[in-house]
């Protein structure tokens, strides 16, 4: 067990990885992405289907239903979409981004050109899906750690792509973002360690060569901001890496019990120094995982296992409403 003094100086908060949030230039980025799903769909052509069964001024007022209970995710990104197939389309949330829903809950309306409406709808229904999937995974392993100081990190295993919406929803699962990509900290890998292994630089040492190149290169609050993690995969490892003081020492697929004795040494040698374990961590394992005393857990296991969620769009009376655009009850959505 660590002392009070030793407990005091392990940071609540150790310098931190930069945290995802809705924004005007993540709206941006799906307006992007957006373009390129719907030309999945409509190629250089259009909806044929609906072209030649919808009549023209056909409008309609949907319903945005979870089948299932669970996060719903991706509600703000889901408004880029309409916007982008049809301007005149009209969005409103009736849930916040990473509320938690039960089946059957309407989480949104949709108004507008029926035409409109159905060349949106297999896009929003893939996209709420999907982070909503990744969502509520996350909120199982978050709710699963619960009482532990344990935070539940993401990884890099994401859909190509969609990163961006990944980490988007492992936030609004309640979860924490890791690194984004390369360019945004230093984490020094296994391969990067067999790779120095060679020239016969340790960890301990590449960490040292990291702490100089970042005094080096940036300014001193870049080089400040910028973790410094390393990956060992044993206490030996571990032993000689704490010495260099890391920010953050990944342990990499280590047994709970070796987990315990990697805290242990921390505890006495490097209180300060943060410890994550990686590697198999599920919602089975995560807890036994989180009571070892690491801080951190880092998992893909919600952006790459993960059911998606069950959401659908729903058509009044079984069918699209033929009333003029100016009886539409829905309201456009704050902001």
């Amino acid at each position: 067990m660590m002392t009070p003094e030793q407990l005091s100086q392990v940071p609540e908060v150790c310098p931190e990885f930069r945290q995802s949030a809705w924004n005007p230039w993540l709206a941006g980025h799906v307006e992007g992405l957006a373009r390129q799903w719907l030309a999945e769909d409509l190629g250089h052509e259009c909806d044929w289907t609906s072209l030649c069964v919808i009549e023209p001024g056909a409008v309609a007022e949907l319903d945005v239903v979870a089948r299932r209970s669970g996060v719903v995710a991706g509600l703000d990104a889901a408004e880029v979409v309409a916007r982008v197939v049809d301007e005149d389309l009209r969005w409103h949330g009736l849930v916040a981004d990473g509320g938690i829903v039960e089946a059957g809950t309407v989480v949104a309306r949709i108004a507008g050109s029926s035409r409109s409406l159905l060349v949106a709808e297999r896009t929003i229904l893939n996209l709420i899906g999907r982070m909503s999937g990744v969502a509520t995974s996350t909120r199982r392993l978050v709710d699963a750690v619960s009482g532990t100081r344990c935070r539940v990190y993401d990884t890099r295993k994401t859909v190509p792509g969609w990163r961006l919406l990944d980490k988007l929803a492992t936030r609004l699962g309640g979860g924490w973002n890791h690194r984004t990509g390369l360019y945004d900290a230093i984490l020094i890998k296994d391969n990067h360690l067999a790779a120095l292994a060679a020239t016969g630089v340790g960890p301990a040492a590449a960490v040292e060569m990291a702490r100089r190149f970042l005094a080096e290169t940036f300014p001193p609050g870049r080089a400040g901001a910028m973790i410094v993690e390393v990956e060992v995969d044993s206490l030996g490892q571990l032993g000689q890496v704490l010495a260099a003081r890391p920010d953050i020492v990944l342990l990499d697929n280590m047994p709970p019990h070796l987990l315990r004795e990697a805290v242990a040494e921390r505890n006495r040698s490097a209180p300060g120094v943060i410890l994550e374990a990686s590697g198999g961590i599920r919602l089975e394992t995560v807890r036994t995982v989180a009571e070892t005393g690491v801080e951190r857990v880092s998992t893909g296991w919600p952006t790459h296992d993960s059911a998606w969620l069950d959401v659908a769009l729903d058509w009044p009376n079984a069918g699209p409403k033929n009333f003029s655009a100016q009886n539409l009850t829905i309201q456009d959505s704050p902001g």
